[in-house]
């Protein structure tokens, strides 16, 4: 019985200090990194116009991803340049992925 609790200790014990690199692991893959994008700027936010501008230091195209906060994909396009229409997004709370020159980044975008 003693034998029984010790290795069940040592298992959760195990798991509990290994779940947040497994988990992180799972999430991204091992061999994506973020890296941020330099100069990244998104105005305004909280969008109330329909508009919102992206701009970067080198403003180079984007692959913008919009996905609902659970998750969902809601958007995808190519930005070219810094504006892009969101008038067809209800309001809400969004998460952005930016893709630019192979670096990434992730915002919070609020539409009002």
């Amino acid at each position: 019985m003693k034998q029984y609790y010790f290795f069940t200790f040592f298992l959760a014990l195990f798991l509990w200090v290994s779940a947040p690199a497994l988990a992180q692991e799972s999430a991204y893959g091992k061999s994506q990194t973020e890296h941020s994008i330099d100069g990244l700027s998104i105005y305004p936010n909280p969008v109330t116009n329909g508009k919102v501008y992206i701009n970067t230091t080198f403003n180079l195209e984007k692959e913008i991803e919009i996905y609902n906060v659970i998750g969902k994909p809601i958007y995808k396009t190519r930005l070219r340049g810094k504006e892009m229409d969101v008038s067809t997004l209800s309001p809400g709370i969004y998460i952005l992925k930016i893709t630019e020159n192979g670096n990434r980044a992730t915002r919070k975008l609020v539409v009002k």
